[in-house]
């Protein structure tokens, strides 16, 4: 008796996930202390670069589930620039984000206060630029 064995790809019904490549955080915090008594001023100063990659590679993961992080820039359909500017008081704390497409077209750009909220800023507009580009390819 002659048997045949079939092989079925399993195909996923879930659509492709967007990849983001993530740039490198040119992120820098300065800091001091100034005092005086008398005739006498007293201060130190300390500062300098404090990339903060690693910490929106993790934030990515955790708020942008539907996404897939990637370090090859080649692969990315999209890029996030994004820089945190510390050594401010709480209030002042600036976080300031871009989202590019693979064709290098800016598609959102802003400002929020947390690095969580930029972070949930940039994957709304890339999650919904890539529905859009999924509705048209269909």
């Amino acid at each position: 008796m002659i048997g045949s064995i079939s092989v079925c790809a399993a195909h996923s019904q879930d659509k492709a996930k967007p990849r983001v490549f993530v740039s490198d955080s040119q992120s820098w915090q300065v800091s001091g202390r100034f005092g005086g008594i008398h005739d006498l001023v007293f201060g130190t100063t300390k500062g300098g670069g404090r990339p903060q990659t690693a910490e929106i590679v993790k934030t990515m993961g955790e708020e942008c589930k539907d996404s897939i992080v990637t370090m090859k820039k080649e692969n990315a359909d999209y890029i996030l620039v994004l820089d945190h500017e510390g050594g401010k008081s709480a209030i002042l704390k600036d976080n300031k984000f871009a989202v590019f497409n693979n064709d290098g077209d800016a598609i959102k750009s802003g400002s929020t206060r947390s690095l969580g909220g930029a972070v949930k800023d940039a994957c709304k507009a890339l999650m919904e630029e890539w529905a859009s580009k999924s509705r048209s390819r269909s």
